[in-house]
């Protein structure tokens, strides 16, 4: 079926999709070292489910990230956010973004949800620009942009850790 929204992307049929954690992963990007560079890091998803509806308009998706999966190109740079003075990952093990509502857009489809970051749960908007079929399950590809660590109250390593990020999500999502 097609949507029936503003967009042309085809979606799948209604119904319950697993996401694979094998086949699927978080992307972080965020300035460092006053604005000078740019970090790129990957976390891990632990699990998650895309419930697909008719109407579309009505379909959800929970993912849950593991916080303590943060890897980026520099060790001590990844021990250090997940430490207590950033991420806090032995206090808050888990990233959760969930969904509230789904609009068609002119560039795909607007999740519009929450994220569950460092104990404090806030609203966001993930555009997803990729929705397709990939085997028996569909293939789905969301951004968030200039989200603000400190309104999580992720408040450490001022000057060193920019205070705006991105996440890409980039799920494969199995029919069950």
């Amino acid at each position: 079926m097609t949507d029936s929204g503003t967009t042309s992307q085809k979606v799948p049929a209604p119904g319950t999709y697993r996401i694979d954690q094998n086949q699927s992963e978080v992307r972080y990007s965020g300035k460092h070292m006053f604005g000078l560079g740019t970090v790129h890091a990957t976390f891990r998803i632990e699990q998650g489910q895309i419930e697909v509806a008719d109407p579309l308009e009505s379909s959800s998706a929970t993912v849950v990230v593991d916080a303590a999966s943060f890897r980026s190109d520099s060790a001590r740079r990844d021990k250090d956010v997940r430490s207590a003075g950033l991420l806090d990952v032995g206090n808050h093990p888990k990233i959760i973004f969930v969904t509230h509502e789904l609009r068609g857009s002119g560039d795909g489809w607007l999740a519009i949800g929450t994220l569950t970051v460092h104990g404090r749960t806030l609203p966001v908007q993930v555009l997803f620009d990729v929705v397709q079929q990939e085997g028996n399950g569909i293939r789905v590809h969301g951004r968030a942009d200039h989200l603000d660590r400190t309104a999580f109250g992720i408040t450490g390593s001022r000057g060193f850790a920019g205070r705006y990020l991105d996440i890409d999500l980039d799920v494969l999502a199995v029919a069950v």
